[in-house]
């Protein structure tokens, strides 16, 4: 099948160059007040095409252009040595989106969708263009140069685009020069349209296309290639990661009762005094949701994602798989995985000993 690619590059460059010259005023004449009259001056594309040149005119060798007038044209196109760098590089660069609710048409707070985009080093390129300025008094022309020639100083910065991740986007604009004049000595009793020419240059890039890959993130890999325990390898991040730092989100409580997690104030407690009763506690009424403190660290994936527990009495942490609760969304039904669990140090109870009848130094040591 054949390639095709084509993505207006040059277009958008003429487009961002005329608005340079767009919106610019000249006088033309006085009014009964004695005010100055102004008239925008429009500016159009005037290449060597016959077909426009004849339907400009109106199809008559005898109708000439009005004034004033702004015309633009390519006047060349180069390759630019001087900006070539390496050909065969290629940039990777890494976009992650904020998730679209297409319900709502809004982004959400949460990460969405990541990508890995390729780009192929653009080929550098030297953009001549050449604008005439067709005037009908000398007056008309000072006022046009006096109002642009602040502007290239060396030089005037445009962009094509507001991508992103476009790095062809941004260019300058230099001026190469200027024809003030198009007449000569006159000659007969004539009197044509006086132009006055102004070349420019703009060095730009021409690129290909580029690959979008849909990627996930890959946070740690770990090879059997000594001995140790896997979950000790990957809590030990130092040399991969960088040294782990262990935080309290807001300084939050965490509240583990049953088989939910609970997110408490920081300035809270619960329960002083001992339970002395075998009835499960009731939760603390709280307004802090765990959808709040979860969208800030990225996304959720529910019977996915985990949270550890750490424990300063144990050595190791309880791990375990989360899901917000669905009638309240205040709570995480938090399932423990067993081999997290501490395991038990003391033998089984095998006795019951009866402290009326048995005691020290009566069957006791």
């Amino acid at each position: 099948m054949a390639q095709y690619f084509y993505d207006n590059q040059i277009r958008r460059f003429l487009i961002q160059f005329a608005k340079i010259f767009s919106n610019w005023y000249v006088t033309k004449g006085k009014d009964p007040n004695g005010n100055d009259i102004l008239v925008r001056v429009p500016i159009q594309y005037g290449d060597s095409s016959r077909q426009a040149s004849t339907i400009i005119a109106n199809n008559s060798a005898s109708n000439l252009p009005s004034a004033p007038l702004i015309t633009y044209y390519i006047n060349g196109l180069e390759y630019d040595q001087r900006r070539t760098q390496e050909p065969f590089f290629v940039e990777k660069q890494q976009v992650r989106q904020r998730s679209y609710n297409t319900e709502t048409e809004s982004y959400e707070t949460v990460q969405g969708q990541a990508f890995t985009v390729e780009k192929l080093m653009p080929v550098p390129y030297t953009l001549r263009l050449q604008v005439d300025f067709w005037t009908t008094n000398y007056q008309q022309k000072l006022e046009i140069i006096e109002q642009l020639g602040t502007l290239f100083n060396p030089s005037l910065e445009i962009q094509s685009t507001d991508n992103y991740i476009d790095w062809t986007s941004l260019t300058v604009v230099y001026q190469d020069g200027l024809t003030f004049s198009s007449r000569t000595i006159p000659q007969g009793t004539g009197n044509p349209i006086d132009v006055m020419s102004w070349k420019f240059y703009i060095p730009i890039w021409l690129t290909t296309s580029s690959k979008l890959k849909k990627y996930g993130v890959i946070n740690k890999i770990i090879a059997s290639i000594f001995e140790g325990k896997t979950q000790a390898d990957m809590k030990d991040d130092d040399l991969l990661m960088g040294t782990r730092q262990k935080i309290s989100p807001y300084g939050y409580k965490l509240l583990y009762l049953g088989n939910s997690l609970q997110l408490l104030p920081e300035a809270s407690t619960f329960q002083d005094t001992p339970n002395s009763s075998l009835d499960v506690p009731v939760n603390p009424d709280t307004d802090i949701f765990w959808t709040s403190l979860l969208n800030v660290y990225g996304a959720y994936r529910p019977g996915i994602s985990q949270v550890w527990l750490d424990n300063p009495y144990m050595e190791n942490e309880i791990v375990g798989t989360i899901v917000v609760d669905p009638l309240d969304d205040r709570y995480l039904i938090f399932s423990v995985d067993p081999d997290t669990l501490p395991q038990n140090t003391l033998d089984p109870v095998d006795s019951v000993i009866n402290p009326i009848l048995v005691g020290p130094n009566a069957g006791l040591p």
